[in-house]
């Protein structure tokens, strides 16, 4: 293979971003092109590279950057089946994105920056997927996170962008201190940061501190990839772009981690106790954030939270010793998340809000959106996991790495040895993975009826349709719910104007490996042949077992709402401000009242789950204010003590010059006369 066809693949986007930035407000007609063209090649390039690469096959090149007087650091490229799957993966989201975004924020005056901090974000991550040098990983692991930050706050002028921006940015880099010093000892003990060279020293058993450095790295994952207890970030960071959403939280940024301990994972075998941690953390991520979901109103923020439980799913496999099943669930849920958030976007652009409980008072939505009311209805079925989408075969796989892995079985495929992988972790899994596959059905359900088939929009006066003429425009929805936490984006398109084409196609090219991927892991000489050579097919136990969890939360949620709306046809009034346009920032000042079964399913748990069980008011009472405190008694001790020494030094200077002033009186006589007295009491010291 010609070494420059994978060197392009991340160079090529980095040079369109610094394109953009150079010509896109002179030239605001070329940020356009270069922003999907490069985009576009380097995804391209990498199905070239997948198709050249072949299966079973890895390849190695480095050259060496730096000597350092220890492990050296060298421009360093490893491809195997792993990284050419996701390369691919992310070129295709980026490429829709770019696309999508065109259309989305075509009136936004920052489109050059944004367009081009996408582009450099898409390198970051093809360097993350490609690297095969550790600290080289690291820099493409930075730039992700700067670039999330930027993105997260384009619309800087509302309070909530920039503190969402600000959050994920402390909060994943509080993962990444640990994790920077875990790549440090790793390098340390195996004798070079090549991943070749580490995963040799794993299997080999040359590694010290296997354990330290299995949960220092788990620390930067949990940041990254928004686990358990450094998920917080991700639910607000929805106050960015949509676009942005569906390419960092759903196929690079929050992947990253999980990609990161699935190349790595020999040396989590080396840890008995790392393997648990990381299956008690997908565990309380997953079962969390699912019931999170099942109470949020807003549309994105429900999608955020998913995000989160289908990533435990993933670190839940690896607990379970497998990554040829957290890969395949990681490049599943990166095609049907995608098309979520991007099917989000039209709903959001003709809805004009992001509350699902405001769209259920728009009569005729569904009609008004219909690629998106299709394309939605297939990523949450591949979402719950029914046959035969993605979702299926790729949920169903994490489950039977599960269930092995509870036998004391663990698909490790000769990574290391089955009994590397504690029963425990394998049941811990296997249990919270059930739960959560019927959560998950119940808030997929609850989001799509409410959404598109609430009685109140189907009943509602048709008069508002009437007048919108030929754009069948639908009518502006009151507000949403008081209590619920909300996520307001900038709202820059007309609810009157249709989605353009370049909103609606990358939909349907997202559907296709929607449906259609999951196949990829029933053969062996397919998809499990680019991977570990292992067998992906589901097992009966748990297809049925996992089948049945999943339509049993589906007829729950439908039967909750089913009860919900026949109670509020029965004499609940309609709220008082209906007809309201609903604003994008800012708490609503009325009570919203909708037919909303989490209510019923979720009981007396429903509010603290609306409020993510107040994680975040902890954090504030154990971390915020005491630094906040800290702070102010800082600027107390600077101000107050060491300014007052400052100002106190110079005072006393400005005292002293002023008395020797005093005796600079310009009298010729007055000098003489105290040179004399001077001579005097010299001598008369002398003399005694």
């Amino acid at each position: 293979m010609n070494l420059a066809l994978p060197a392009l693949v991340p160079v090529l986007p980095a040079l369109g971003a610094a394109a953009t930035l150079a010509v896109g407000k002179k030239a605001p007609g070329l940020a356009r092109p270069l922003a999907i063209v490069p985009v576009a090649v380097s995804a391209v390039l990498a199905l070239v590279v997948a198709l050249q690469l072949g299966t079973g096959q890895a390849l190695d090149a480095a050259t060496r950057l730096t000597p350092t007087g220890g492990p050296d650091i060298a421009l360093a490229l490893h491809l195997d089946g792993f990284s050419s799957l996701i390369s691919v993966l992310v070129g295709l989201v980026a490429t829709c994105v770019q696309v999508y975004s065109t259309a989305y924020l075509r009136k936004d005056p920052r489109y050059p920056s944004y367009a081009a901090l996408v582009s450099l974000f898409t390198a970051a991550m093809f360097l993350v997927v490609y690297s095969g040098d550790l600290i080289v990983l690291l820099v493409g692991w930075e730039v992700m996170g700067i670039c999330s930050y930027f993105l997260i706050g384009h619309h800087w002028e509302t309070e909530d962008a920039r503190s969402a921006s600000l959050k994920a940015f402390l909060v994943t880099k509080l993962g990444d201190v640990p994790f920077l010093f875990g790549i440090f000892l790793l390098g340390a003990d195996a004798g070079s940061f090549r991943i070749p060279d580490v995963l040799a020293a794993a299997t080999d058993g040359r590694l010290g501190h296997p354990t330290l450095i299995a949960l220092l790295l788990l620390a930067g994952v949990a940041g990254k990839s928004a686990q358990f207890p450094l998920h917080t970030w991700l639910p607000d960071a929805m106050a960015g772009p949509t676009p942005v959403s569906a390419l960092i939280h759903a196929a690079t940024m929050v992947a990253a981690g999980i990609y990161l301990v699935a190349r790595l994972l020999p040396v989590f075998l080396l840890s008995g106790a790392a393997l648990v941690v990381l299956a008690v953390m997908a565990a309380v991520t997953m079962i969390g954030s699912a019931l999170c979901a099942l109470a949020q109103d807003d549309l994105k923020r429900v999608l955020a939270y998913s995000t989160v439980g289908q990533l435990g799913y993933m670190a839940g496999a690896l607990a379970a010793g497998d990554r040829e099943a957290s890969v395949f669930h990681l490049v599943s849920h990166g095609a049907f998340k995608a098309l979520l958030f991007l099917a989000a976007g039209v709903v959001i652009h003709a809805a004009h809000t992001n509350s699902i409980s405001a769209m259920s008072r728009i009569p005729g939505l569904r009609k008004r959106v219909p690629d998106a009311y299709w394309t939605m209805g297939i990523a949450l079925v591949a979402l719950v996991g029914l046959p035969p989408f993605s979702g299926f075969f790729s949920k169903e796989a994490v489950l039977t790495a599960a269930e092995h892995a509870a036998n004391g079985e663990a698909l490790t495929n000769g990574l290391g040895p089955a009994s590397a992988v504690p029963e425990a972790a394998g049941w811990i899994v296997l249990i919270s993975a059930g739960l959560t596959a019927l959560l998950t059905a119940a808030y997929a359900t609850r989001l799509f009826l409410v959404s598109f088939h609430s009685p109140q929009a189907a009943g509602a006066p048709q008069a508002a349709a009437s007048q919108a003429g030929a754009s069948q425009a639908v009518a502006p929805a009151a507000g949403h719910e008081a209590d619920a936490p909300y996520s307001p984006e900038l709202d820059e398109a007309d609810p009157a104007t249709a989605e353009p084409p370049a909103m609606r196609w990358p939909l349907w090219v997202l559907a296709i490996p929607t449906m259609g991927f999951g196949v990829a892991g029933l053969r062996s000489d397919w998809l499990p042949a680019l991977l570990d050579g292992g067998s992906l097919r589901p097992s009966a136990v748990t297809a049925v077992i996992g089948t049945g969890l999943a339509v049993v939360g589906v007829l729950a949620a439908y039967g909750a709402w089913r009860s919900a709306t026949a109670r509020l046809a029965t004499g609940r009034p309609a709220p008082a401000d209906a007809g309201r346009v609903p604003e994008q920032a800012g708490a609503p000042a009325a009570e919203v009242i909708v037919a909303d079964p989490g209510r019923t399913l979720l009981g007396p748990l429903f509010g603290p789950a609306r409020h993510g069980f107040g994680v975040d008011r902890l954090y504030h009472a154990l971390f915020v204010r005491p630094v906040t405190a800290a702070a102010r008694l800082v600027r107390f001790l600077d101000r107050e003590v060491v300014e007052t020494y400052v100002r106190g030094s110079g005072v006393g200077a400005n005292l002293l010059g002023r008395a020797v002033r005093l005796a600079q009186t310009g009298n010729a006589q007055t000098y003489l006369s105290a040179l004399l007295a001077g001579v005097v009491l010299l001598a008369v010291l002398v003399a005694v």
